[in-house]
């Protein structure tokens, strides 16, 4: 599985990037809004900036809910950097622009699933990625879960070459199950992937073992 992060930190993104298992990263406008990036310009130089630092997919997403303004804006973020996904809302128009965009070589990330039916949409559409937003179901009272096993079985059915990018990832356990029934990606803040470093035994583990190596050497 392969492991995003999800923000428009430069700092995180480094440090992810230096930990030595980050394969992407994902932006949406609420993160690029978070850091202060405004305008345009900036928002591109931005998402250069993230491209110069990671060696995988950069999602960036479209403002515009039309076709036409879905269209000009994805192209424009296409040509910044090769590793650039063009991110587009699970909408009407989103879906006939994932058709576009599959039919030009521009890879997309479909972003806002929430159902199975969604992301076959999106994948019969030619959706690079689709992304179920798993801690956002919780919320709700439906397991996440369910969803990335339900969405796993129908692309396995029917040899659909999208993955499954697993987002709105909070907490280790998210990341687990979802590597256990095979999400083909998560995404999550670099706290979340940081936790599953965690665990009392290792602790206790390493402060034996560098007792006993005080002992002996003493």
């Amino acid at each position: 599985m392969k492991f995003f992060i999800d923000t428009a930190n430069l700092a995180e993104i480094q440090e992810a990037h230096d930990f030595g298992v980050l394969d992407g990263v994902t932006t949406n406008p609420s993160l690029m809004a978070k850091e202060g990036i405004k305008g345009k310009d900036n928002v591109f130089k931005h998402y250069k900036a993230i491209c110069n630092i990671v060696d995988g997919d950069v999602s960036a997403e479209v403002i515009a809910t039309d076709f036409e303004g879905m269209i000009r804006e994805g192209e424009e973020l296409a040509e910044l950097d090769e590793k650039i996904v063009v991110k587009i809302p699970m909408i009407r128009d989103g879906v006939k622009a994932l058709k576009y965009f599959s039919e030009k070589g521009i890879r997309t990330n479909c972003t806002l699933i929430f159902s199975a039916g969604q992301a076959l949409l999106a994948a019969k559409a030619g959706a690079s990625y689709v992304s179920p937003f798993i801690g956002r179901l919780d919320d709700t009272g439906y397991d996440g879960i369910d969803l990335i096993e339900q969405i796993r079985t129908i692309f396995d059915n029917y040899g659909f070459d999208t993955e499954i990018l697993a987002a709105s990832i909070r907490n280790p356990i998210h990341i687990i199950k979802c590597a256990e029934i095979g999400a083909d990606v998560m995404t999550g803040p670099l706290s979340a992937i940081l936790s599953l470093l965690k665990h009392p035994l290792t602790d206790s583990g390493l402060k034996q073992f560098l007792a006993d190596h005080a002992k002996v050497n003493a």
